[in-house]
């Protein structure tokens, strides 16, 4: 494939970085040039002539570039504020370059100083205007020999990035309770930084807390780790700015080996362990199928139920939420997904948010793969058809077609509209199309070259597709056409070649469900005994939406579905019952809504109570939910109401 000046521009930037930066703990996979890639055949794709700006940042990137940052911060719970120091070792790749741009929000920047000549002195610097998704531009003006920046700020307690949690909202009920959430662009609300995922950074971090709460980044953690109220952290591999995380507040560790443990508060601590006491096997299915893991350790921390994702992939400390504790470990897909972005995601990731796929696709599928090593074909092909319903709604949903295709459109609004079922459940059948062209056999030896050869980088989808022409499609040019690559990459819609999956399990779970329905049997006669969470779900999203209100009634008798406390189902349920008015499962929804951050589940709880006549509750359980809704949330819950009119 010919987007080979592209490559050609990634490894010499590349050598660069490598040059100023310090050593990760495990080396990228061996380099090899464009030309030595290349083979003399025709290109597919016309080349690009460099790669494209991210639109989210304000970071001059392509003059110079920051290899290196070492953060001071006190955090300060009563004023709700980091006040910190922020040190950036500098690269130039434009050695004219006497501007430095980066991204700031909401900071209140105290002083800025250039290093030059092994010594400081103060630097001019103008901070831009307020922009609503991009925060402000710092501007900081460099003498010749500048290797380094300093700059003393403070963060402000509406950072979005942040949440502050007071003791009546953590489940100990004594210590407050701090955690971040940078993905996509909100480090910039943490410290001023280059917060594109096109610059990878390594960090080292001193953080200074009340004595009676523990610290914990996404890093190596500090090897004393007492109590003192002073931690310490270093990340040697380089890693985009939004993969920086932090946490602090009253919980403890549990070991599950020598590398992986889980950190939790009191209460869900035993529960947490026992729930992911599977992480090693799933880590030994993808080092077996992808290469070894070059992390150095796996750890989890499980967080307040205000966390608004499933997961998040910081790098050696996973954040997950609560609503993964099931008791039978049938939602620990989310921990194989987070599990997999140490390779896909992590070890290389999307340089720009258009291709957030290349993210959330590849881990999709490597997930995918565990679980059916782990626990067997058939729950793997039960979730890829739960993931098809999924990614059907999210085109029929879109707001516009361009963002039904893989590669987002040039004009993305919000990096927040690349993370639908598109970019996860598009890019994992995509995947899934190119196994099932090429086989196995070749595709896994594929995919691990691929995870080696961009180890530590950040890539394009342009990148992947040249990299998957040289070293797979070459070599079987008959197994796929570029009108077929193309129907996946970058038009919009479900391609036609996208995999049907069928579960015998949901067969027969549709075979029950329909004597149920016509009233051959009673709920109660449902044969739901060995039925897994999944199982449950195709039950529920296939109930008809103008069911009749008695078997509503007659589901929720025999199985409580309106008190489970398994997130999934009972969130699954409650769209049921609030499109078919079925009143009884009010009270529990306000208690869920009440006690669950998680967007995946409130952001559709509360529009479906919209489009369903319920404006007015949804609006009442908002106002009095909203405080134990992390910023993120509240932004986006604000959003649909909007939206709403």
């Amino acid at each position: 494939m010919s987007y080979r000046a592209s490559a050609v521009s990634i490894l010499a930037l590349s050598i660069a970085l490598a040059a100023c930066s310090r050593e990760p703990d495990a080396a990228p996979g061996p380099e090899a040039t464009a030309s030595e890639q290349a083979a003399e055949h025709t290109a597919v794709y016309p080349a690009p002539t460099e790669q494209p700006i991210d639109p989210f940042t304000y970071a001059n990137y392509r003059q110079i570039r920051v290899s290196h940052v070492d953060l001071d911060l006190d955090i300060l719970f009563d004023e709700k504020v980091l006040d910190g120091v922020a040190v950036l070792d500098l690269v130039y790749v434009d050695s004219d370059a006497t501007v430095l741009v980066l991204d700031a929000n909401d900071l209140d920047i105290k002083t800025v100083e250039a290093n030059a000549n092994e010594a400081w002195s103060a630097a001019p610097y103008t901070l831009g205007p307020d922009e609503p998704i991009k925060g402000s531009a710092l501007e900081i003006e460099l003498p010749d020999t500048a290797k380094q920046v300093r700059i003393t700020y403070r963060t402000s307690p509406e950072a979005e990035g942040l949440q502050w949690l007071a003791p009546e909202q953590t489940a100990g009920k004594e210590h407050p309770f701090l955690f971040s959430q940078f993905q996509p662009l909100y480090a910039r609300t943490m410290a001023p930084l280059q917060d594109t995922p096109a610059v990878r950074i390594t960090y080292s971090a001193k953080l200074k807390t009340p004595p009676e709460l523990i610290a914990v980044m996404s890093s190596a953690q500090d090897p004393d780790g007492t109590r003192d109220g002073d931690y310490s952290f270093d990340m040697p591999q380089p890693i985009p700015a939004y993969l920086l995380a932090l946490a602090v507040g009253d919980f403890g560790f549990k070991a599950i080996n020598d590398h992986i443990g889980v950190y939790a508060e009191d209460y869900i601590l035993d529960a947490s362990a026992a729930e992911f006491e599977d992480t090693p096997l799933m880590e030994q299915a993808i080092n077996d199928l992808y290469g070894p893991y070059k992390w150095g350790r796996f750890d989890m921390i499980v967080l307040p139920p205000s966390f608004p994702f499933g997961g998040m992939e910081n790098p050696r400390l996973t954040f997950l939420t609560p609503t993964l504790i099931a008791g039978d470990k049938s939602l620990t897909n989310v921990v194989a997904h987070e599990l997999a972005h140490s390779w896909s995601g992590n070890l290389v990731t999307n340089s720009n948010w258009r291709d957030a796929w290349l993210n959330e696709g590849f881990t999709s599928y490597v997930e995918n793969r565990v679980m059916e090593t782990l626990y067997g074909e058939g729950r793997a092909v039960m979730e890829r058809s739960l993931d098809l319903e999924a990614l059907k709604r999210a085109v029929a949903e879109a707001e516009r077609p361009e963002l039904t295709a893989l590669k987002m459109p040039a004009d993305l609004a919000h990096p927040d509209d690349a993370f639908s079922q598109v970019s996860y459940a598009g890019g994992m059948f995509f995947l899934k199309f190119l196994e099932t062209r090429f086989g196995r056999e070749a595709f896994d030896p594929f995919l691990r070259s691929y995870f080696d050869h961009f180890a530590f980088k950040s890539v394009t989808t342009e990148d992947f597709l040249n990299y998957f022409e040289d070293n797979l499609w070459m070599d079987n040019p008959d197994a796929v056409t570029k009108e077929e690559i193309d129907a996946w990459v970058y038009e919009p819609g479900i391609p036609d070649t996208i995999e049907a999956p069928k579960s015998d399990a949901f067969e027969k779970v549709s075979a029950q469900q329909g004597l149920w329905l016509t009233g051959e049997i009673s709920a109660a006669d449902l044969k739901t005994d060995l039925w897994s969470t999944h199982e449950w779900l195709h039950f529920l999203n296939a109930l008809p939406g103008d069911m009749i209100l008695e078997l509503f009634a007659d589901l929720d008798s025999a199985y409580d579905l309106s008190n489970s406390q398994n997130a999934e189902i009972a969130f699954a349920w409650y769209m049921k019952a609030i499109a078919g008015g079925y009143e009884p499962a009010l009270a529990p929804l306000d208690r869920f809504l009440m006690s669950v951050g998680r967007g995946k589940f409130i952001y559709r709880l509360y529009a479906a109570l919209i489009e369903y006549d319920r404006r007015d509750w949804a609006a009442e359980v908002f106002a009095r939910a909203r405080a134990g809704y992390h910023p993120i949330a509240q932004r986006r819950i604000e959003e649909v109401f909007t939206d709403a009119g």
